[in-house]
């Protein structure tokens, strides 16, 4: 990460009358246009409230979905504007556009305290996240006075407290269905945490490079000298890389197929692990329970297949009654605490889904930098 200082809100000095462009995530799930989890709406919320109490109006610009370019009915940002307009109490105007004539003509009705949303950025081919150098994450800040939101400014105080200052024993827990999508993270938490706990369907990559029978689990055989690698770096550096001992087993991902729990390294093979099992269910959430900080990203299983959620649900329930500081990021993760009841639980929900894990590799993130003042 570049060094300096987070330029934030209290840079931007007086906003009173001030149009201010603000780049939200409001990359909602959506069916039927109806928005199923309007937690990363709720997340700015913050942010949007200082700014129009300081008198500024609102000009709100957010990616939704990959609608490839052009505009697509089916990834509108209305549903958000309706959604903001509720929880803002005010008249949210979505525009239908993201540049042009229309865009001026609303944002020229804007009075102080009002906020306006242009349409999804992804429908125009020039826009586009925190870890990519998009034109409306970059771009803008690099032409405009620029400033991070609250929420920006909250994952980095906690992703870096992380990083670089945990309190020990620090355990991180990784889940998921491909093996590649974090090694890179795997690489650099062995360099930061005590204990490593891996499951859902990646684990099983682990346990095959080990020698272990895994049936028809999913496995990414041609990441096994990766995996290895990783094995063999935990080892030198004296830290735990805790695998399931037992799984839910099913010859298919189905609400019906029938399952049975198998020890992980004995998966028959004609099953496919689907959940981790109770016992390692028990001794993750030991783990869990020694640990003075806490890191999760990633579900232990199917868990959106009720046959298949306990552990995910064990895992969340040991994470959200831990001692520990605890930090959860990711969708699924965070769904899962949802679905569970269990998100209060825990200190610092993070939304900055894989841009987060990145962070914690010590990757720059183009759209932190670009906010950060020289302070050298």
């Amino acid at each position: 990460m570049s060094g300096g200082r987070l330029r934030t809100l209290e840079d931007l000095g007086d906003l009173s009358t001030k149009r201010v462009l603000v780049r939200c995530d409001f990359n909602v799930p959506l069916e039927g246009g109806r928005i199923t989890d309007d937690m990363r709406i709720r997340a700015a919320l913050p942010t949007i409230d200082e700014l129009r109490k300081a008198g500024a109006s609102l000009i709100l610009c957010s990616h939704l979905g990959r609608p490839k370019g052009k505009p697509d009915p089916r990834f509108s940002v209305r549903p958000v504007g309706s959604r903001l307009s509720e929880l803002l109490d005010t008249d949210v105007v979505t525009c239908g556009a993201v540049i042009g004539g229309e865009v001026r003509q609303c944002r020229d009705r804007l009075e102080p305290g009002d906020v306006m949303l242009l349409e999804n950025l992804r429908f125009d081919p020039r826009f586009g996240a925190a870890h990519r150098a998009h034109a409306s994450v970059v771009g803008v800040a690099e032409l405009l006075p620029s400033a991070a939101g609250r929420l920006v400014q909250k994952e980095i105080e906690v992703l870096t407290r992380l990083r670089d200052s945990a309190a020990e024993p620090f355990v991180a827990i990784l889940g998921g269905v491909k093996v590649s999508d974090k090694l890179a993270a795997i690489d650099a938490l062995i360099e930061r945490v005590d204990a490593l706990l891996i499951g859902g369907a990646m684990a099983f990559s682990f346990l095959a490079a080990a020698g272990a029978e895994v049936g028809r689990s999913l496995v990414e055989r041609e990441r096994f000298y990766e995996v290895r690698a990783a094995v063999r770096k935990a080892d030198e550096r004296g830290v735990v890389i805790q695998l399931p001992e037992d799984v839910v087993a099913a010859p298919e991902p189905s609400v019906d197929a029938p399952r049975r729990t198998v020890p992980a390294r004995e998966i028959p093979r004609d099953l496919m692990g689907l959940d981790i099992g109770p016992r390692s269910v028990e001794e993750f959430a030991r783990t869990i329970a020694d640990a003075a900080t806490i890191f999760w990203n990633g579900p232990m299983g199917v868990f959106e297949l009720e046959p298949f959620s306990a552990g995910t649900r064990g895992v969340a329930t040991a994470v959200s009654a831990a001692p520990g500081y605890s930090v959860v990021g990711g969708g699924d993760s965070l769904a899962a605490l949802r679905k569970f009841d269990l998100a209060d639980g825990v200190d610092h929900l993070s939304t900055g889904g894989g841009a987060s894990l990145e962070f914690l590799e010590g990757k720059e993130l183009p759209g932190v930098a670009v906010l950060m003042e020289d302070t050298a």
